[in-house]
């Protein structure tokens, strides 16, 4: 039963989860949302919507860290710093949005972003990697 019961709390927070991130996402394209904010919520959401984690989840702990952990605290933080008029008319949008069963959006950009943080990641440590075998050969 308790089994159960977990799973349902999960399923909960999963879909407070992703209105969160669709309200951010209204919030975004809404024209009166500050610039900074605005700039806040589309790294957010991109991330969010992106196929590709900028940890890895088959990576032992870390990789749920920015699932469970990280990606939750900003989504708070950026919450809280939308004016509380905008931020009510994107909940009521993203309740649509969700109502209509609508896909939610994807975001290709931040997964050609985060591919691209990868490649430099392992050209660098290919490129440390070749100087110190070149360093312990001489």
């Amino acid at each position: 039963m308790k089994k159960n019961s977990f799973f349902l709390k999960l399923q909960h927070w999963a879909r407070i989860l992703k209105s969160q991130i669709i309200t951010l996402w209204f919030c975004y394209r809404n024209e009166k949302t500050p610039r900074i904010v605005k700039f806040l919520c589309i790294l957010i959401v991109s991330y969010a919507l992106s196929p590709i984690d900028l940890i890895p989840d088959f990576i032992p702990v870390l990789g749920y860290l920015d699932d469970l952990l990280l990606l939750p605290i900003a989504i708070w933080w950026v919450l809280k710093l939308i004016p509380p008029e905008i931020l009510e008319s994107s909940k009521l949008q993203a309740q649509r949005w969700i109502d209509e069963n609508h896909s939610k959006p994807k975001n290709l950009w931040a997964a050609a972003v985060i591919l691209c943080i990868w490649l430099v990641t392992i050209i660098l440590l290919i490129y440390i990697s070749w100087d110190l075998f070149k360093s312990t050969v001489n």
